[in-house]
């Protein structure tokens, strides 16, 4: 056979071939095919050369997403009685009440040099008349520690929106202006003060919200979200010295006690 005619015969072939209905479509599946394939290697060439940095402790806008939730999810403290044993302990004079009967509000009252003045917080004692540790009611942090004989070593302990819980006639102190605390830290042990020597070895406690003091046996176990003027609390405290029949101290004061037999425990 001539070279001629096997090339035309080679021709043909080919042509036939391609008039095949899947010839096409084949190779266009088949070209696509090839070029996805070398875009996905050429793709992960490049990311080995550059690799992504998904570490913890490189994405900082991680980080401060998750401490933003984990201050939110906090849980909300409440407060607590400021001792480390609230089944040793009871009160000796309870928190002057100006809604509260003649008799509750005389039981209030503390007589020094010839005058009354209403308490405005709580005195507790232990049962068995001893000294006692003193805590924190409630985390924040110390704003005042000072020496007072009147009225017993006193503590400050600043706490969110303006609340502040206060600690008279402590000894034994343990903590500093600044300091950060913890709920029930021990800061202090049980003492005496010269305002209120009937009471012996206590710790007069008050809570105050801008300067309100409220009555704390009405807040423990209640969040300091809690307090609301006028319920449970002094007021201006211009009701109370009314009332008593004399001036209180402007500042708050620790109080004696005017009936013997007027005593209450902690309740949960």
């Amino acid at each position: 056979m001539k070279e001629e005619e096997k090339k035309l015969i080679r021709k043909t072939g080919i042509q036939r071939f391609f008039k095949k209905r899947w010839v096409y479509p084949a190779v266009y599946i088949g070209a696509a095919a090839i070029i996805l394939a070398s875009f996905l290697w050429f793709q992960s060439r490049g990311d080995e050369g550059n690799p992504k940095n998904i570490g913890y402790e490189s994405n900082p806008e991680m980080n401060l997403a998750d401490k933003d939730a984990m201050e939110v999810n906090m849980p909300v403290e409440n407060f607590e009685w400021p001792v480390a044993n609230a089944d040793e302990v009871e009160i000796k004079t309870p928190f002057y009440d100006a809604n509260a009967s003649q008799e509750e509000q005389e039981s209030a009252l503390v007589s020094y040099e010839n005058s009354f003045q209403p308490n405005t917080g709580i005195d507790i004692v232990a049962k068995n008349g001893e000294t006692f540790d003193v805590t924190a009611a409630m985390s924040g942090t110390v704003s005042a520690v000072e020496e007072d004989a009147l009225l017993g070593n006193t503590i400050v302990i600043e706490h969110a929106n303006g609340v502040e819980t206060r600690y008279q006639s402590v000894n034994d102190i343990q903590v500093k202006a600044g300091d950060k605390v913890k709920q029930g830290q021990v800061i202090a042990k049980a003492g005496r003060s010269l305002i209120n020597e009937d009471a012996g070895i206590h710790v007069h406690f008050e809570i105050r919200k801008d300067g309100v003091a409220y009555n704390p046996v009405e807040y423990f176990k209640k969040p300091a979200t809690s307090l609301k003027e006028g319920e449970n609390s002094t007021g201006t405290g211009e009701k109370a010295d009314e009332e008593a029949n004399d001036s209180s101290q402007s500042d708050g004061s620790d109080a004696g006690q005017t009936s013997p037999n007027q005593t209450q425990g902690p309740t949960d």
